[in-house]
């Protein structure tokens, strides 16, 4: 009996190994034929004949065989991987090259000073900051697309140099709102293996100067600073709040009731008659708007 269960078992595990295997076979064969069919000079090469297959695939993606500057079929390979992996880190860079920590984290601690949990929830704070940062970033993605990108699309320059024009306008950005105190800390880091004798590096006076490896953990952390200090301002007349209430709830003799549920309502309707959300979006766009330009 348990001979014939293990065999039945094993007959409906083979469809199912056999459908696994036969998905990625068949779409590579898909993908294969397709690019076979596209080109010309695939089309034209015998079934059989699997070295000129793999001769004419390198030639289309990596340009004719003996055109002037054309990439081979590996360096196609490492661009195409390049892409993949600053496509897969894009969501990294909006976080440490732009205003979004600044935005998230202080709208994460308002929502923690009126006492709401899940109100607003994360999606909105998280979309608000969002939006706000294409807002105060939008000088800074002009000019990198202006310069960098565009004219790299043209033609009319480099992989590499479009690089460099396209991190300029964020370099100017991020230097510009960074500490002095905070670059000139992991500059020294980073300079600790110099030798003894010699004579002590210089603080960056401009973004240039600033190498990537210093300028965006600094400015991270200066970020980190602004934002909890707003922070900070902004709980203590909720705090009070607070301690207004528990002190009118002591004096009436009702100790059992918490004073959070009481202040609660007030802290909203506080917040909504000075107009917080007005104030705060605000205060925090205006203090990058000066400073957002790339150029």
């Amino acid at each position: 009996m348990s001979r014939s269960c293990d065999a039945l078992a094993g007959r409906r595990r083979r469809p199912a190994i056999r459908r696994s295997v036969r998905g990625p076979l068949s779409a590579t064969l898909a993908a294969a034929a397709l690019l076979w069919l596209a080109h010309p000079a695939l089309a034209q090469q015998a079934p059989g004949d699997a070295a000129g297959f793999l001769n004419a695939l390198s030639d289309t993606l990596g340009g004719a065989a003996g055109q002037e500057g054309g990439a081979t079929l590996s360096g196609r390979i490492i661009q195409l991987i390049a892409l993949m992996t600053v496509l897969s880190i894009a969501p990294g860079l909006l976080v440490v090259m732009t205003s979004f920590t600044r935005f998230v984290i202080v709208f994460s601690m308002l929502r923690s000073a009126l006492g709401l949990n899940q109100t607003p929830p994360n999606m909105v704070l998280s979309s608000m900051a969002l939006f706000m940062t294409f807002f105060v970033m939008q000088p800074v993605f002009e000019d990198a697309w202006q310069d960098g990108l565009r004219p790299l699309l043209d033609n009319a320059i480099d992989e590499q140099e479009a690089l460099t024009r396209v991190g300029a306008p964020f370099k100017t950005f991020m230097f510009a709102n960074t500490r002095p105190k905070d670059l000139a800390l992991f500059r020294d880091i980073a300079n600790r293996d110099r030798p003894d004798d010699a004579p002590p590096a210089a603080l960056p006076q401009t973004p240039e100067e600033a190498a990537w490896r210093d300028l965006v953990p600094a400015f991270m952390i200066s970020e980190l600073r602004r934002a909890f200090s707003i922070g900070f301002l902004i709980y203590l007349p909720f705090v009070a709040i607070d301690l207004i209430v528990a002190s009118v709830l002591m004096s009436a003799g009702m100790m059992m009731l918490p004073p959070v549920l009481i202040s609660l309502p007030f802290k909203v309707i506080f917040f909504v008659l000075i107009d917080g959300w007005y104030m705060l979006a605000g205060s925090l766009m205006e203090s990058y708007l000066p400073l957002a330009g790339g150029g």
